[in-house]
């Protein structure tokens, strides 16, 4: 048994008096994990058994469902609204959607918190959902290759799945949603200074549909219910 910090990604109601919970923790990952709540409704673990709340916790058990037998909380609920609110959410669902149980993904732990803490402060959203989104797909063992963007003499490029970028060697392409612009791209690859006050309206857009574009595919082209909230997409 460690205690290690966690996040309630979700929970449901199981047996009597016992919650379901899906967790993030700081040494083992995703976690699924039983809570005893007890019967009063001003249950103490129930009040902490909730999203957006740093917690201090200690896990028991072999199997894939663990047991939460000690559980705290280490500071406030991140003060989350609206589209910050249900930006946050869509990070949770990804977590659930695409995370493999009990693999320990300590950066990415670090990087939610640091999502949750510029959320909370009111900070600009898409930037902080690019750069976050970039970080689940490299615990996925994903990552970019930008040098076929410096490479081809092209203006457009597709993206595919195991081939990475490819040229367009059409000036105009029928289908330009599913192209990406290559100076827009040269930029997306220069990760520390992406997000500057020269960075422009098009380039934002081209970075939310590529990575719209490859975490569909993660998901299967199944729908996430998180989207559902926005009034604009994001």
């Amino acid at each position: 048994m460690i205690e290690q910090s966690a996040f309630v990604l979700h929970s449901r109601p199981y047996r009597e008096n016992q919650q379901l919970v899906d967790l993030l923790t700081q040494q083992d990952g995703k976690v699924t994990a039983l809570v005893y709540v007890g019967q009063s409704k001003r249950s103490i673990k129930k009040g902490l058994i909730q999203p957006f709340l740093p917690l201090r916790l200690t896990l028991k058990g072999q199997s894939n469902v663990k047991q939460i037998t000690q559980i705290d909380s280490t500071g406030k609920s991140f003060s989350l609204i609206k589209h910050s609110l249900f930006s946050s959410f869509y990070l949770n669902e990804l977590l659930i959607r695409l995370l493999t149980e009990q693999i320990p993904c300590q950066q990415l732990f670090s990087q939610y918190q640091k999502t949750l803490t510029a959320l909370a402060k009111g900070e600009e959203i898409a930037p902080q959902l690019r750069l976050f989104e970039l970080s689940l797909l490299e615990e996925l063992g994903l990552s970019f290759d930008f040098s076929p963007v410096f490479e081809h003499d092209v203006s457009y490029f597709r993206y595919i799945a195991e081939q990475g970028f490819v040229p367009v060697f059409d000036s105009f392409p029928k289908n330009s949603t599913q192209c990406f612009n290559k100076s827009h791209l040269q930029v997306i690859s220069q990760r520390e200074s992406l997000y500057t006050n020269s960075t422009t309206e098009g380039v934002s857009n081209t970075f939310k549909l590529l990575m719209r574009q490859v975490i569909n595919q993660l998901l299967g082209n199944q729908p996430l219910n998180s989207r559902k909230l926005f009034l604009k997409k994001i």
